[in-house]
């Protein structure tokens, strides 16, 4: 079996497979992590436990002291020049996002062909894989709340929004919630223009990802969970 953790910097999601499929999956909250003890108790101990972690050494450290025995397989996946099928082109690999890296290698195990991978949470990652599965580069911009909430912060006379998306917006929280999404949307759909290929498909994954997939003007398809995907067939290179 293979436990597999996906930390980011509002949750972190898990998953335990036995091989053949996901017994069970979840998420937490960074301060409900030490409940992580709680849902593993029903199964054995797993061969592997994988961790990819963007949120930092504290959390990191939350994470270990929550998995008790089973800390002693914890392994921290590290972004490389090649695994699984997927070639790493960032000109230092090792500074790649392990959770991009993650999510290329899960999008690469579903499609095996050029695809566009999008991952819609606090920060929105937008990356191109190519049909040989090269990871040709990509964008990070923040998510719609983060700009929602960059607005709020940092203008005198705008509010946090909690508007609705509008083709024509008649109202400033409307205007504020539909241009965060829009700037999402055209960033997704300019990268894929550029990728250029007529049988490419957009993979959309993340907690923001069913706001902008009925808004996206190409293939598109909601991806589960890429970045476990993606340390599954990690774990299982190795």
């Amino acid at each position: 079996m293979i436990l597999c953790l996906d930390c980011g910097n509002s949750r972190l999601k898990w998953g335990l497979h036995d091989g053949a499929e996901w017994l069970a999956q979840g998420a937490l909250a960074h301060d409900e992590i030490a409940a992580l003890a709680g849902l593993l108790q029903r199964w054995p101990q797993p061969g592997q436990v994988l961790l990819a972690n963007v949120a930092g050494p504290a959390v990191g450290t939350s994470i270990r002291r929550s998995l008790g025995n089973w800390a002693d397989r914890l392994q921290e996946v590290r972004s490389t020049a090649s695994c699984a099928g997927v070639s790493n082109h960032y000109v230092q690999p090792e500074r790649l996002g392990v959770d991009r890296w993650c999510a290329l290698i899960g999008a690469w195990g579903q499609t095996q062909a050029a695809c566009l991978v999008v991952m819609a949470g606090t920060a929105t990652t937008i990356d191109t894989l190519d049909a040989g599965g090269n990871f040709l580069g990509g964008l990070i911009l923040p998510g719609s709340e983060l700009m929602r909430r960059a607005l709020a912060r940092d203008t005198a006379g705008l509010p946090l929004a909690d508007g609705h998306w509008s083709a024509a917006p008649r109202s400033t929280e409307d205007a504020i919630t539909t241009g965060a999404i829009e700037a999402q949307v055209g960033a997704i759909e300019r990268a894929f223009a550029r990728l250029g290929a007529p049988a490419a498909v957009c993979l959309v994954s993340g907690g923001n990802a069913d706001v902008l997939l009925p808004r996206l003007a190409m293939p598109s398809v909601r991806a589960q969970n890429l970045p476990l995907e993606g340390l599954l067939r990690i774990g299982r290179s190795q």
